[in-house]
């Protein structure tokens, strides 16, 4: 519906002429954009895994890991196995199509049969690891428990702490990572990243009683190797030296190898797939890191010199 010189569209949102013109030519240059880039298709439809049903599986994770904590269940009042299945049953099913997107788009194969007989199976292959990664994640809240003095209780980190939220999607996402299904695992991760800061690539490695303390800002490659009871401070990025090469990179071991018990302080950076800090070193903050440290020692770079001087 046209009124003076505007336009009133079928949400109620009212245009000037000048407005509408731009909006047209900019339609059309964005469609000639979308058809050389070849890489829009506007009919993907149902053909790509969604990202809301990916964080409602994160939620229904959630659950599981911690129940009682999240949720809407009283478990004083209902039988814990039961619970676990019926919220086991529920993460599967939406899953499983998320895999089944995520294999097709990624053309795994063209047999329809064949992709839904894989899915099943990778969730399957999925659940039954579960148990396992909810007992290291259970340790990981205690490490940080026993390494955060501000810390009032267990109860405390699991609800608030941004650190063992990270640690928790990318438990879950790294074993659908090392299962090989796609895109599912880095929508999880950076998920946790934006909601966090901390970006933890979903193929690195890490032991049991991870803890990481503040977090923000915290990086850890994709071929990264941590061992156990590791404590890494906000700020630090554990990286590759050189990523110049790009995609000839792909599955080579660019990140460094952080062996158990090593103390990382904040805003320290250590790069390299060769560089290998040893088990029980300290390595203090703002330190740059591109060879390896021998175990049991503790490396710190020169400091600036403070200067102070009176008004």
């Amino acid at each position: 519906m046209k009124t003076g010189f505007c336009s009133i569209d079928e949400e109620g949102v009212i245009m000037n002429n000048a407005a509408i013109r731009e909006i047209s030519r900019t339609a059309m240059k964005l469609r000639n954009n979308y058809e050389s880039q070849n890489l829009f298709d506007m009919a993907l439809g149902d053909r790509v895994p969604k990202k809301d049903m990916i964080l409602s599986v994160i939620n229904d994770l959630q659950k599981i890991t911690f129940p009682g904590y999240f949720g809407s269940e009283n478990m004083a009042f209902v039988s814990k196995e039961n619970f676990a299945g019926y919220t086991l049953a529920v993460m599967a099913e939406k899953l499983e199509k998320q895999i089944q997107l995520a294999l097709a788009f990624d053309e795994v194969t063209d047999d329809v049969f064949e992709m839904e007989r894989l899915s099943k199976q990778l969730v399957v292959d999925f659940i039954s690891q579960i148990p396992d990664i909810q007992a290291m994640i259970v340790k990981d809240v205690e490490a940080e428990f026993d390494g955060d003095p501000a810390a009032k209780n267990m109860e405390d980190i699991i609800f608030s702490y941004p650190g063992i939220f990270a640690i928790f999607v990318y438990r879950y996402a790294h074993a659908l990572y090392e299962l090989k299904v796609p895109y599912i695992p880095r929508i999880m991760t950076e998920y946790a990243h934006s909601t966090t800061g901390i970006d933890i690539n979903p193929g690195a490695k890490i032991g049991e009683y991870f803890c990481i303390d503040h977090g923000t800002g915290i990086v850890i490659g994709e071929t990264t190797v941590i061992g156990k009871h590791v404590k890494i401070y906000q700020g630090v990025t554990l990286g590759a030296l050189s990523t110049r090469a790009g995609q000839q990179l792909a599955g080579v071991k660019r990140h460094p190898t952080i062996e158990d018990n090593v103390v990382i302080y904040a805003n320290t950076t250590i790069l390299g797939g060769e560089t290998v800090v040893g088990e029980n070193a300290v390595v203090a903050g703002n330190t740059f890191v591109t060879k390896s440290i021998p175990a049991n020692s503790k490396v710190a770079s020169s400091l600036p010199e403070l200067e102070i001087r009176s008004k």
